[in-house]
């Protein structure tokens, strides 16, 4: 992608309204190269944090490979990864989804999420390239045990402290997480933010304190890579 796309995809998603699907010109010359219609309809993402490491996902905006942009103000609920406790666990399953959903692979996507162990806002956002978009398009080598295709419809965001985060498909059966690899991904907080600039949170609005999670442990609290 070229970097003019680039920063017309950051300078539409800080500047744009809140219409679902509204129809944009916005497409990098791979996306609009091909037709990237996922054989299963839709495509989901949810976001997870390590366990008793809470976090909160307040606003997100995705921009799929037709030019279309989402725009979410109601998401699903931001859900512990029970078995990551002092790293990711090697399978990470989001929770069930209602909102969180999109018709097309996504070229862009940025949000914005509350870190209870930092207490602090993020914005971090990513851009998609064809490889991911493939992976979304193509059944894996195995099957459900039913049979069934598995398809990697399922993008999990892994929210950690320091603003660190990791991206996974989701398989099934306990197989490890597909690490999803994006083009760029940044997040960025306080004074550098754009977009989330408007959905900040006071420390003060916090629910738990950092005295609280810090309890008998050392920040981060982990290892996050």
């Amino acid at each position: 992608m070229r970097k003019r796309n680039v920063f017309a995809l950051v300078l539409l998603l800080t500047t744009a309204g809140c219409s679902p699907q509204k129809k944009y010109p916005l497409q990098s010359k791979q996306a609009a190269s091909g037709d990237w219609t996922l054989p299963y309809g839709e495509w989901s993402f949810s976001f997870v944090t390590p366990r008793d490491l809470m976090a909160d996902t307040n606003h997100v905006r995705i921009i799929d490979t037709d030019g279309y942009l989402y725009t979410y103000y109601m998401l699903d609920q931001t859900a512990q990864s029970p078995d990551s406790i002092d790293k990711w666990s090697s399978a990470v399953h989001g929770p069930s989804i209602n909102f969180n959903k999109v018709k097309k692979p996504p070229q862009y996507i940025v949000f914005c999420w509350d870190s209870y162990a930092d207490q602090k806002t993020y914005e971090t956002s990513a851009i998609f390239g064809p490889e991911t978009w493939q992976r979304m398009k193509t059944p894996a080598d195995h099957t459900r045990p039913s049979g069934a295709p598995v398809w990697y419809n399922r993008m999990v965001f892994g929210l950690s402290p320091g603003g660190k985060v990791k991206i996974w498909f989701s398989d099934v059966a306990g197989r490890p997480s597909i690490p999803v690899k994006p083009r760029k991904l940044v997040t960025r907080s306080g004074k550098d933010m754009t977009l989330c600039k408007a959905f900040e949170t006071p420390v003060g609005d916090y629910v738990q304190s950092i005295e609280e999670i810090s309890k008998g442990r050392t920040y981060p609290y982990g290892n996050w890579e």
